[in-house]
């Protein structure tokens, strides 16, 4: 967690300088969608989206039926007029999902052969682009696929309003460059979080299992199969039927200098049929009340990494935290996609596998953080496997090959 004390520190010099150019510098807003169309080019079609700037995205590909999904984390919908009911070309229908995912039902199996933006020009605002072809039936995905392709999230630009040019004041001042990703340990700390405990016993299942011990007995053999790989060091935010505030459960972590905090919990449903297993990750738009909140007087002092926040002013404090949760929440997202994948060569995934929400215990700043749903307890079959050995074993071993897929990435993305 060193590496955040120092970029935060640079980033405050950076925004405590830009301050003396007043007060535009922060006049920030999350990206809006403004307006929406397709194109049919016959071998192609093409998708255009209209923002006021640019946003954050990922692409992803499912099966059954075929479709592309394009999230987008934080961005509002201000559409002029609403999504057309019917599609164009390769694309059957385009519907929005949870609100932050833009999803394409497919005529026949199509990929994603360009995706671009386009800066504004002469009038026009900022474009997201995205070329659509055929694709043969061997490349359409037989499970849920993240990372095709992506934009990472990246600190907003100051001295810029949204859609349009840098105020003069600002451009007299050159803005920060693109933070690089972060160092990676030798051996990354992993936090576990088994859910809920104690008197929470959380969701009951067919037969009457809870879901804390569900949570907890994942834990353990996650735990063992992580650090048995050599590669990792892991640690349970409990360890024993206790209860946890969700804050404590955080603050462990971060306190054992987790690299990446993974919450475990087991769903229920009123309808005993449905089953799978989905990812989390927090949604920008939820993340940014809490930023609001934890930006607050009391709250400041050793929110990020250490670094005391409490002297600063309003201004500084509330984009500290900001950046701190955009690039973490892209990395989690990173990571929630390598886990989407080697968890859907094991097991049955949820429908929209990976999802956005906005739990509290996702919500430390400085610590890539998602939320495992194992599965529902409601439904019979799913209780027993989760019950057994055999099961847990087989969920872990793909989590480990996700660790692995990530941590990889991260050190081949880092600094030379």
């Amino acid at each position: 967690m060193r590496f955040w004390a120092s970029r935060f520190r640079a980033y405050a010099a950076v925004i405590l300088g830009l301050l003396a150019f007043g007060t535009d510098v922060f006049a920030q807003t999350a990206p809006a969608a403004q307006g929406f169309r397709l194109g049919d080019h016959g071998q192609t079609t093409r998708l255009v989206l209209d923002l006021t700037q640019e946003a954050p995205y990922q692409v992803r590909t499912l099966a059954g039926p075929d479709r592309i999904v394009i999230d987008f984390p934080g961005l509002e919908w201000r559409l002029a007029t609403p999504l057309p009911k019917k599609g164009m070309g390769l694309i059957r229908s385009v519907y929005k999902e949870g609100g932050q995912s833009l999803v394409l039902e497919l005529t026949r199996p199509a990929k994603p052969s360009k995706v671009f933006y386009l800066a504004p020009a002469q009038g026009t605002s900022w474009r997201f682009v995205m070329d659509l072809e055929p694709s043969s039936a061997k490349e359409s995905p037989k499970a849920a696929r993240a990372d095709l392709q992506s934009k990472p999230v990246q600190a907003p630009t100051l001295g810029a309003k949204p859609g349009g040019k840098p105020t003069a004041s600002a451009s007299a001042s050159p803005s920060p460059a693109p933070a690089s990703p972060p160092p990676v340990k030798a051996i990354p700390v992993i936090a576990l979080d088994p859910g809920h405990g104690g008197i929470d016993p959380g969701a009951i299942g067919a037969s009457g299992v809870y879901e804390k011990n569900i949570t907890l007995a994942m834990a353990r053999e996650l735990k063992e199969r992580i650090e048995a790989s050599g590669h990792f060091k892991a640690m349970l935010t409990r360890d024993r039927d206790v209860f946890l505030k969700l804050r404590d459960r955080v603050a462990k972590a971060r306190a054992a200098g987790a690299d990446l905090f993974i919450s475990l919990h087991a769903d229920a449903h009123g309808n005993e049929q449905l089953s799978g297993l989905s990812v989390y990750t927090l949604s920008e738009k939820a993340s940014d009340a809490e930023a609001e909140l934890l930006a607050e007087k009391e709250n400041k002092a050793d929110l990020i990494a250490g670094i005391d926040l409490s002297h600063e002013a309003p201004e500084v404090a509330n984009i500290l935290i900001d950046l701190a949760q955009r690039e973490t929440m892209n990395l989690s997202a990173s990571f929630a996609g390598k886990t989407v994948a080697e968890l859907g060569r094991q097991v049955k995934l949820l429908s929209n596998t990976h999802r956005f929400a906005g739990f509290a215990v996702l919500k430390a700043p400085d610590v890539p953080s998602v939320l495992l749903e194992l599965g529902y307890l409601s439904n019979p079959r799913e209780e027993q496997l989760l019950k057994t050995e055999a099961y847990r074993a087989k969920l872990s071993q793909a989590v480990v090959k996700a660790l692995d897929a990530y941590f990889d990435q991260l050190r081949k993305a880092g600094p030379p």
